[in-house]
């Protein structure tokens, strides 16, 4: 948990202090102002997290430090200090964008929970702001930003189409249903010379088998019954382009020995037609399938399969890139707030937890429609565990800690301590912040209950 500054502003010195006292024992950086003036000064010239005020102090009052904090310093959290008899005013204050007010004589048990609160959405803030700044780097140093990773397979994929972009030769892109096959495709025709020429896609799962030829090859006006006109194919439609064949493991026979002949030639005639074409078509293929197996059983040409596969790219499962997750998160938060005219900040811990425990057998296209669902139906500024499909809040339960009915709270609380330190690694300082509790606090109950000497 990092050090947090907070700045208390209040012109009786006893609170002053009272209050310094009690947050420093928490581990807090605290500062002090007599008045909003001098609290003001403080602000400008050092960092300060959340600021702490009084509403009535002479010289600038805490609503005029607020409206000054709040337009100045819009991310910082300022907690009112009020008396009964000011109450109204600091609901007034709330509106002018306090997060929470506290009255006199104060309960500092619910001073340090609106403080960890605050500080928690401050956490989600910097997160997000964090993450959106690593993923405009990613796409500006990747030169395509559809394509969103950072770890070791995505950068290695990444490599492979820059490297190939510009070749002539086929690419066969493999990989689940969902890990995006066809933003493969897109990279590689718009890194490459042919950028400004056609990017023409087929899924041939689509069409019926006598459909798919015709719109592969097109035909001539007559060829059959309803062809009042001639049709170009996608391959013509394609020429000094790229092509791209999506489920290719679902073509025909008769369609594999047309396009093994494309392939070979770079000809072919439309339907009902003897004339030749000759295209200059650099082709993508694609499938969920494994096309060995399917080489064989007979149901896929050897040769295609070998004209096909010239360069092979396998794009990974989202379960073994998992690191990509928060970026990928970030990037169809800010995608579908545009699209849905939302404003979602971000992701609770207890949420980003969840979808990074999910092994999205969807993949991608099941992430990206997991986010807009939340993006529509939240009605927080923050996605949170509810907000989720139960699928992804049931893998994220998988941590829960059973305490059986009759335990003590002294034994439940030591289990769950116990507990969230292990899940955090060992790490004290997380599960600190994971159980809202300072990190003095949590020190000082693991020796009570003596839990490092089990």
């Amino acid at each position: 948990m990092m050090n947090r500054v907070i700045l208390i502003a209040d012109d009786e010195r006893n609170i002053r202090t009272g209050l310094q006292i009690a947050l420093e024992d928490e581990g807090y950086t605290v500062l002090l102002a007599a008045d909003g003036d001098e609290a003001w000064k403080i602000i400008s010239t050092q960092h300060v997290n959340l600021l702490i005020t009084d509403l009535r102090m002479p010289g600038m009052s805490g609503q005029e430090l607020l409206k000054r904090v709040s337009a100045s310093y819009p991310t910082m959290p300022v907690v009112i200090l009020t008396g009964h008899g000011t109450i109204e005013s600091a609901v007034e204050a709330m509106r002018n964008g306090a997060v929470d007010f506290i009255t006199k004589p104060l309960n500092l048990d619910r001073l340090f929970l609106l403080i960890r609160r605050a500080f928690s959405n401050l956490d989600l803030y910097e997160q997000n702001t964090a993450l959106k700044k690593e993923l405009a780097e990613l796409k500006r140093q990747s030169g395509y930003d559809k394509i969103i990773g950072k770890s070791e397979p995505m950068v290695r994929l990444m490599d492979t189409i820059k490297q190939i972009a510009d070749a002539t030769a086929s690419v066969l892109v493999t990989g689940e249903s969902g890990v995006g096959k066809e933003l493969v495709a897109d990279a590689l025709h718009n890194l490459s010379s042919r950028a400004n020429g056609p990017f023409i896609k087929v899924s041939c799962a689509s069409f019926a088998e006598t459909l798919l030829e015709d719109e592969l090859f097109g035909h001539e006006k007559g060829a059959f019954s309803g062809a009042v006109s001639s049709r170009k194919g996608r391959f013509e439609l394609a020429h000094k382009g790229t092509l791209f064949l999506d489920e290719i493991g679902e073509l025909s026979q008769a369609t594999q020995v047309k396009l093994l002949r494309v392939l070979q030639e770079r000809q072919f005639e439309r339907l009902g037609s003897e004339k030749t074409i000759t295209v200059d078509v650099r082709l993508i293929a694609a499938t969920n399938k494994d096309l060995t197996d399917e080489v064989a059983e007979g149901r896929f040409r050897e040769d295609l399969y070998y004209r096909l596969n010239v360069i092979h790219l396998e794009v990974p499962p989202l379960r073994e890139r998992k690191e990509d997750i928060p970026l990928l998160m970030a990037h169809f938060l800010e995608t579908y707030n545009k699209r849905n005219k939302r404003h979602v900040e971000g992701f609770t811990t207890r949420a980003r937890a969840a979808m990074l425990s999910y092994d999205w057998p969807g993949n991608i296209r099941e992430l990206a429609n997991c986010v807009e669902s939340a993006v529509v139906l939240t009605a927080q500024k923050v996605i949170d565990l509810d907000d989720l499909p139960s699928a992804i809040r049931t893998a994220s339960a998988e941590e829960r800690v059973v305490i059986p009915v009759g335990t003590s709270m002294e034994q439940a609380e030591k289990a769950l301590i116990l507990a969230t330190v292990a899940s955090s690694g060992g790490n004290k300082s997380k599960a600190a912040e994971i159980l809202g509790l300072a990190r003095k606090t949590l020190y000082r109950k693991i020796q009570e209950y003596q839990l490092g000497q089990e």
